[in-house]
């Protein structure tokens, strides 16, 4: 019976996966940038793929050094029908004395946030934040110290996980109108940076693959 139940959960398991949407974004892993653009706000970022051992399969490096650019993908997401964003990093660095709620320390070694275009209403343009914080616990949110339309969420701080491979996957309509109080069926962009422009230091972080999957 017990070998009856278990092969009945794979096989519903299998057929779940199976019938998902996935929307691929970031393909690091196939060396790809397709549809990625880079935007300098202060320095430069360097992004370039190498050969993560402990996954067995290349990543996007990003190393910064006093500087911060990003990189950017432009596209319509149906969160009706892929609602939930997957990515992964692993970093080994950490910015101790830094206060993330000022303009002096916005900086991160990493993050990911994903944007709602207002358009002509560029004042209704939002952006929801994840983050690796160094100042705030896992699990807290704060407003952005330069724009009001920025909301920040912790989804991992410390040290504790610091050279380790983390892996995420958020819920993002659910965390827009959780974290940011909006509902919205539709973001426009997504984006990865790793910055230390503000505060002046240096950060050398591992991003992998991203993607939407619809469960």
């Amino acid at each position: 019976m017990f070998k009856i139940v278990c092969a009945t959960l794979i096989a519903l398991v299998s057929s779940s996966l199976a019938n998902a949407t996935t929307l691929h974004m970031g393909e690091f892993s196939q060396g790809s940038l397709s549809g990625w653009e880079e935007k300098e706000f202060e320095g430069k970022t360097q992004y370039s793929f190498v050969f993560d051992e402990q996954i067995k399969q290349q990543v996007l490096k990003a190393e910064s050094n006093q500087g911060a650019s990003g990189l950017f993908r432009e596209q319509r997401i149906d969160l009706n029908k892929t609602p939930y964003l997957n990515w992964s990093w692993k970093t080994s660095s950490f910015f101790p004395n830094i206060n993330e709620n000022e303009k002096a320390g916005d900086d991160f070694v990493a993050r990911i946030y994903i944007v709602v275009d207002g358009g002509f209403f560029f004042w209704k343009t939002i952006a929801l934040n994840y983050v690796w914080s160094s100042s705030h616990h896992t699990g807290e949110k704060w407003d952005n110290p330069f724009t009001s339309n920025a909301t920040m969420y912790a989804v991992d701080s410390g040290m504790e996980n610091l050279g380790v491979w983390q892996h995420y996957k958020r819920n993002i309509k659910e965390d827009l109108k959780n974290i940011v109080g909006k509902d919205e069926q539709y973001i426009d962009a997504i984006a990865i940076m790793t910055d230390t422009d503000n505060a002046g230091l240096s950060a050398t972080t591992y991003f992998g693959d991203i993607f939407f999957t619809s469960e």
